[in-house]
C-alpha cells in the first residue's frame, strides 16, 4: 500500500501559513491570488477557496468583488459600502457638475483597485438610478444628477 499525503486538514495548513505571513508582515493588504495559492500548495481550486473561507471565518480577510480578498487588520478604516456608492461619491469629491465627463471605467477600477467589469456593473446601477447618462462603448458617460446624502444612503 502506498503513502500518501493526507488531504483532510490542507486547507487548514494553508489558512495557517497566510494568517502567518499577514501577522508577521504588518504591510500586506491583501491575500495573494487564489492561483497563486493553488500553484504554491500544489492544491485544487476547492481547497484554496476553503484555506480563504478559514479566514473570512475568523476575521482575518474578507472577499472584494472584483478584486482580491482584503486583509482585516483592528484599528484600520476600510470603507465597506457598495462600490456604486463609492463612485458616486466621486461627484461631490471632484466637484463635477451635471454634463460632465465622468471618469472611464478604467480609470475607476484603478482609482479603486478594482475589475473593470466590477466598475462597469456599478456604473450601470448609477445609470439605471439616473445619476449618470451615456456610456457604452467608445461614448463617454456625462453627470446626470448630483446625488443628494439620502440617495447614496
Amino acid at each position: 500500500m502506498s503513502q500518501q499525503a493526507n488531504p483532510r486538514g490542507t486547507f487548514l495548513k494553508i489558512a495557517d501559513t497566510l494568517k502567518t505571513g499577514i501577522e508577521a508582515d504588518p504591510d500586506i493588504t491583501e491575500l495573494p491570488a487564489l492561483a497563486e495559492v493553488m500553484s504554491d500548495h500544489k492544491v485544487s481550486r476547492g481547497v484554496a477557496l476553503r484555506a480563504f473561507a478559514v479566514l473570512k471565518q475568523e476575521g482575518v480577510a474578507e472577499p472584494v468583488p472584483g478584486g482580491r480578498w482584503r486583509v482585516v487588520r483592528d484599528g484600520v478604516n476600510v470603507d465597506r459600502r457598495p462600490l456604486e456608492q463609492r463612485i458616486a461619491d466621486i461627484i461631490r469629491a471632484d466637484g463635477l457638475e451635471v454634463g460632465q465627463p465622468f471618469p472611464s471605467a478604467s480609470a475607476l477600477a484603478e482609482r479603486f483597485e478594482v475589475s473593470r467589469p466590477t466598475v462597469t456593473k456599478a456604473l450601470e446601477k448609477l445609470e439605471a438610478a439616473g445619476v449618470l447618462a451615456g456610456g457604452g462603448q467608445g461614448r463617454v458617460r456625462t453627470v446626470r444628477a448630483v446625488p443628494t446624502r439620502e440617495e447614496r444612503s
